[in-house]
């Protein structure tokens, strides 16, 4: 099992603001894969900016440590992920509360790699959010073929609507009716598609 901690444990002032690949580098449609022992890890501040990254995170994404760290999460965001599955992500973590989830990433050259991702707020002494760390495992290929047409379906609904923020919003709505349909939570309704 691989599971790095080394490395610095704060960004450096790097200077220039570091982009997201989804605006520079196109998908390539191949697949990376993983150990499944290996744990990818990631912490970031409260702005979702890379603080530290392990050597499982690195070569899966493609990037040297410097390249990682000062960057923003979205870095490695996957154009097919839907902005809404984010926005729970995000809402839920900044609560306080853990979240687990199916997540599609890319890497610098465009190949894609699937993630079961579990997400938590990091804490201080006085109880305040920090920041967040995420360890992501080797997902369930079940799981994975699953959780394909609902992304498909909510990335449709955001790519159709009229601007960025209603096809968030109707993208959002949809994600909580097909979770009031199933009588589940986020997280229960993702460890359900692993059985």
């Amino acid at each position: 099992m691989r599971i790095s901690f080394g490395g610095p444990a704060v960004a450096r002032g790097r200077g220039a603001v570091k982009q997201k690949f989804a605006s520079t580098v196109r998908p390539t449609g191949v697949e990376r894969t993983f150990g499944i022992d290996d744990v990818i890890v990631s912490k970031t501040d409260m702005r979702g900016i890379i603080t530290y990254a392990n050597d499982v995170f690195l070569e899966l994404a493609g990037l040297a440590e410097h390249q990682a760290i000062g960057a923003p999460h979205s870095v490695i965001r996957h154009p097919d992920m839907p902005r809404a599955v984010f926005k729970l992500l995000w809402d839920t973590v900044t609560k306080g509360e853990e979240i687990f989830a199916y997540v599609l990433n890319m890497a610098s050259n465009g190949d894609h790699y699937w993630v079961f991702a579990h997400v938590t707020p990091t804490f201080a002494v006085d109880g305040g959010i920090t920041g967040f760390h995420s360890n992501r495992r080797v997902p369930e290929r079940a799981a994975v073929a699953a959780i394909r047409p609902l992304y498909a379906e909510l990335r449709a609904i955001e790519e159709r609507a009229p601007d960025r923020a209603r096809g968030l919003e109707a993208s959002v709505a949809r994600l909580h009716e097909i979770l009031r349909s199933n009588g589940a939570s986020y997280d229960e309704f993702v460890f359900s598609l692993a059985r």
